[in-house]
């Protein structure tokens, strides 16, 4: 039996973990920005930790469930209603059938993710339900939820328990300000060296522009370029370069004023420059972030990068033992 959408809050997606394998195509993997939580969730309710749910930015949804179904919300701190009665976030909570589940007001972060027992069991598109709406992808019919759809279900597990949580030391989110570790990559000498040290030295705030493409970020010094003659087919702009592909986490710095962090959903190519890429231990915190969040970049090295991705495994392991 399906669950019935009476109001969808903002921008509010099916995900998964993405459909990788596509991107030189131009088809970017997606999936859930704050990969962590959406696994969390999954692992609360006895799903798969790849099973789709509902990312949702700011506002939750209001939904009508026709079946009992174990439900739990990870990532943001949006608080979760049931029948107008509160539950705990990052906790595993039953929700019967003709009763409705609704969302206060938004206390922290930026994107919660809804699991529901059995994940919501749309039609994969390229191996994944993750919406990607500029494609037409996942999702329903490629877009975002809206009033009225139905959201089918999957087959539950029995076995799930009733308030299973998340231990606090183990519900990681950004600080105040935030820290992004940058590896500087390819085109890190375009930039001068009184540049190089203003990126990192400089405190940054989320821009308006911040959604599953790419955040911009605003506030800190214009970088000074390095004199160059205009490479063949790259734009006059000192920042432009002749067209090369951008992995995830990259930042870019279009004439030199404000870097933009591409995401999940983000262009696998263009003709700007890359002053470096955000690892990726860190790239669920961004999708955490709200606008106007101070944000600093710190410079690591690739030894740092892979000592943050085996610590963030390590908090996974961790969370799964914890829920076991």
């Amino acid at each position: 039996m399906p669950i019935n959408v009476i109001s969808a809050g903002i921008a509010t997606t099916i995900q998964d973990m993405g459909r990788p394998g596509y991107y030189h195509l131009g088809i970017p993997m997606g999936g859930a920005m704050d990969r962590l939580a959406l696994r969390t969730a999954n692992l609360l309710v006895g799903n798969d930790e790849g099973a789709a749910g509902l990312e949702s930015v700011f506002v939750g949804p209001e939904l009508e469930f026709t079946e009992d179904a174990m439900v739990a919300v990870c990532g943001a701190e949006l608080p979760p209603k049931l029948d107008g009665e509160p539950r705990e976030t990052w906790t595993a909570f039953p929700v019967k059938a003709g009763q409705v589940l609704s969302f206060d007001f938004l206390k922290s972060g930026a994107r919660a993710y809804i699991a529901i027992s059995g994940g919501i069991n749309t039609e994969p598109k390229l191996g994944s339900r993750s919406t990607y709406a500029i494609g037409a992808l996942g999702g329903i019919d490629g877009r975002a939820v809206q009033p009225g759809d139905t959201l089918p279900l999957g087959k539950g597990s029995k076995s799930v328990k009733e308030g299973l949580t998340v231990p606090q030391t183990l519900r990681r989110g950004p600080g105040n300000p935030a820290e992004l570790r940058v590896l500087p990559g390819l085109y890190w000498h375009r930039i001068t060296e009184q540049a190089q040290k203003d990126f990192f030295d400089d405190t940054w705030k989320v821009a308006n522009e911040a959604d599953r493409m790419g955040y911009r970020f605003q506030g800190g010094r214009k970088l000074e370029f390095v004199e160059r003659e205009q490479p063949f087919g790259a734009g006059a702009d000192p920042s432009n370069i002749t067209d090369a592909c951008y992995p995830y986490g990259s930042v870019q710095v279009p004439s030199g004023t404000e870097p933009i962090v591409l995401h999940r959903d983000a262009v696998s190519g263009g003709g700007y420059f890359m002053i470096g890429t955000v690892i990726s231990a860190d790239m669920d915190l961004i999708g955490q972030l709200q606008p106007h969040t101070p944000t600093r970049f710190v410079k690591v090295d690739m030894d740092t990068a892979l000592a943050a991705r085996h610590d963030r495994a390590k908090t996974m392991d961790a969370i799964r033992e914890a829920l076991s």
